[in-house]
């Protein structure tokens, strides 16, 4: 079930910044939720080669990333013998796929919640941060991936344990039908995504409907509603907390979106 929060003033984003559980085993407060921010509350939960290829996804998918590779391989040799590292070197790079982007960092999805590339859209729209938990999702793989899973101490896979449990895109789909995904966490190929404590979820092609099974399947999921009037405080607020394009994206082109923001003129 799909909880829905609204954070209407800066108290009530107390609750999604301070979620961790005290873990009595550990005597520390710890959880495996992880966190999207999307600029515009109504926006669908969709993948990128959704909305690009729409209900010829599993047809043009294999071309898209064959023809990246073709030419990628030249800057990173690793991708030419793995179909998920092809898939990861592309979204980061911006090639439509199947990954949907997530953060273990609240303050990292909120940023993205509260960045627009128009800045005067700031307040015309509530945002939203999603929230799922990575055990529950878990718990719903097949069995052939807990084990896998179980073997190496995690409920987060690696590009390698992906590839150990699943040799091809077809297997994968066949294997999660709509009613699983995983998790995975990416290679650190560059600064940005470990700045960004990355995550994706792997969405097979019968998962049409991803809020759907998220409303079904699970227990935790929730879907914080970011009012437009709180929206410049709350990106004053991450600023002052160095959370902004700077770190989000090292490197010039981070710097210059920072600044261009920074001096923005309301």
């Amino acid at each position: 079930m799909i909880k829905t929060v609204y954070i209407e003033d800066m108290d009530h984003l107390y609750e999604l910044l301070n979620e961790q559980e005290f873990r009595s085993d550990l005597k520390r407060n710890r959880n495996l939720f992880v966190y999207r921010g999307q600029p515009d509350a109504s926006f669908k939960l969709t993948t990128s080669l959704a909305r690009n290829c729409k209900d010829k996804q599993k047809v043009l998918e294999p071309c898209m990333l064959r023809n990246f590779t073709k030419y990628a391989v030249l800057e990173e040799p690793s991708i030419e013998n793995s179909v998920w590292r092809q898939m990861i070197f592309g979204q980061h790079h911006g090639l439509p796929t199947r990954l949907l982007d997530w953060s273990f960092s609240p303050l990292i999805a909120l940023h993205f919640s509260v960045t627009e590339n128009d800045m005067e859209d700031m307040e015309k729209r509530d945002s939203c941060v999603w929230r799922t938990d990575i055990h529950e999702l878990h718990d719903l793989l097949p069995d052939k991936y807990k084990e896998i899973s179980a073997k190496y101490n995690t409920t987060v896979f690696s590009v390698d344990m992906l590839t150990e449990a699943c040799e091809s895109l077809d297997m994968y789909d066949k294997d999660m039908g709509s009613s699983s995904m995983l998790m995975i966490e990416p290679p650190s190929v560059d600064v940005r995504i470990v700045n960004q404590y990355s995550f994706f979820s792997v969405i097979p092609t019968d998962m049409h409907d991803i809020e759907g099974f998220l409303d079904v399947h699970t227990e935790k999921t929730v879907r914080y509603i970011i009012k437009k009037e709180i929206r410049w405080q709350i990106r004053d607020m991450l600023d002052h907390q160095n959370v902004s394009e700077r770190i989000v994206y090292p490197g010039l082109d981070g710097l210059s979106r920072w600044l261009g923001r920074h001096y923005y003129v309301r």
